[in-house]
């Protein structure tokens, strides 16, 4: 696609060949995309299984769940297993900056297209590789998905309540993260080519994000061993930090120092316990968490969920009340904060990432599978005889 005529945007000139699908790598594409970059994303015949994700559907051919991480992107049907197929993606790298894949291991390999075929060819080019589990080592090459990797990762085993299952996260977190880190490393690997004039390989997996994210507990157990339980809403290290029942649902409160606690105590009408030897600091809090919960309850379940929460707000105590996907979606500040864009019959989560001069814009909304494929050919340097034999074939195919 043309170059955008914006040039307020970070990544305005920087372009982005999207060979990725599910989550991670659209996410991470969707996300260069948000802040400038242009960026080519290449489906299947069969396009991204995602698509099919559903319902709800928000098209023909397009489940929520892949318009959520779509945006901001070309869009072009090539059949990649095929050697004409493979010619056309010679030339999208050769016109490309950044390449981002989670082909199964050595797929791209066996196309000819070699981590050293890569580097000789295309010396710029910077290679995001999004894998379950990396390419080598005892777990390389084996497939995963989000879930799998929290489970591999000991996601699952800090998840949930005390006496109850380990329990997925109920967010594809693992997947998302990888994303973010993925174009974290994307940003690095730009900066040191500004140096170098070289690209590198960023290589992400499932299950290095997994253990990443087990702060508090990995901290813990390389500490002392410990193995943590699973404490439901409650902090490992940290009380009071739990839910509570209120009189119409609950509210999440953290104290995070004593003058908090002391607040909440105050809050309460139960100021003594702040000078109780039971609860006076966070180690003693910790030692007795059962009693001061049970404390806590008797008091806070007499409160609204949200005076409570904004009583505690307005003396500097964290809390919230707990509340669905669609009253975070309605509210107020969430809004003000434009986390919620809309674009015509596009609706979506907004850029969470904001820059004071440079910032990120939803130019375009999910397109169709092979929306663009006539014109990205085309500015490849395609003509028209070619384009159209590729279609004959079956290699191309448009919308």
């Amino acid at each position: 696609m043309n170059q955008r005529e914006d040039q307020s945007e970070s990544l305005t000139g920087l372009r982005v060949l999207d060979l990725s699908r599910v989550l991670a790598g659209p996410l991470c594409c969707q996300m260069l995309g948000d802040h400038g970059a242009t960026v080519i994303k290449v489906e299947p015949p069969a396009g991204d299984d995602t698509r099919r994700w559903g319902p709800p559907f928000v098209a023909e051919d397009m489940s929520a769940y892949y318009s959520a991480i779509n945006r901001n992107k070309a869009n072009i049907c090539l059949d990649l297993s095929t050697e004409d197929g493979q010619s056309v993606l010679d030339l999208l790298l050769a016109n490309s900056d950044v390449v981002v894949e989670n082909f199964k291991a050595g797929t791209l390999a066996k196309w000819g297209f070699t981590d050293d075929h890569l580097v000789e060819r295309f010396p710029e080019l910077i290679v995001a590789r999004i894998t379950g589990f990396g390419t080598d080592g005892p777990m390389g090459s084996m497939p995963g998905y989000d879930a799998v990797a929290q489970a591999f990762g000991g996601l699952m085993s800090i998840n949930g309540e005390a006496d109850g299952p380990a329990l997925r996260v109920g967010v594809p977190v693992v997947d998302m993260v990888t994303g973010i880190l993925a174009f974290s490393g994307i940003l690095l690997a730009l900066n040191a080519r500004h140096r170098t004039g070289r690209g590198q390989i960023v290589d992400c997996t499932l299950a290095d994000t997994a253990v990443s994210l087990l702060h508090p507990h990995s901290a813990s157990n390389l500490a002392d061993g410990r193995v943590p339980v699973r404490t439901g809403s409650a902090h490992p290290t940290v009380a009071p930090y739990d839910t509570f029942e209120t009189q119409d649902g609950q509210v999440f409160i953290g104290v995070g120092n004593d003058r908090q606690f002391g607040t909440l105590a105050e809050l309460l009408g139960m100021p003594e316990i702040s000078d109780d030897n039971r609860f006076r600091s966070n180690s003693d809090r910790l030692a007795n968490i059962g009693e001061l919960t049970e404390l806590l309850g008797t008091k806070i379940v007499s409160f609204s969920k949200d005076a409570i929460a904004k009583d505690l707000l307005a003396r500097g105590v964290p809390a919230s009340a707990v509340r669905d996907v669609g009253e975070v979606l309605r509210d107020e500040h969430v809004r003000h904060r434009q986390m919620v864009v809309e674009k015509g019959k596009y609706k979506g989560v907004g850029i969470p990432i904001k820059l004071s001069h440079t910032p990120g814009k939803v130019h375009s909304t999910p397109r169709a599978k092979g929306a663009d494929t006539s014109e990205v050919l085309a500015e490849l340097g395609l003509d028209k005889t070619r384009i159209n034999e590729l279609y004959a074939t079956e290699v191309a195919r448009e919308a």
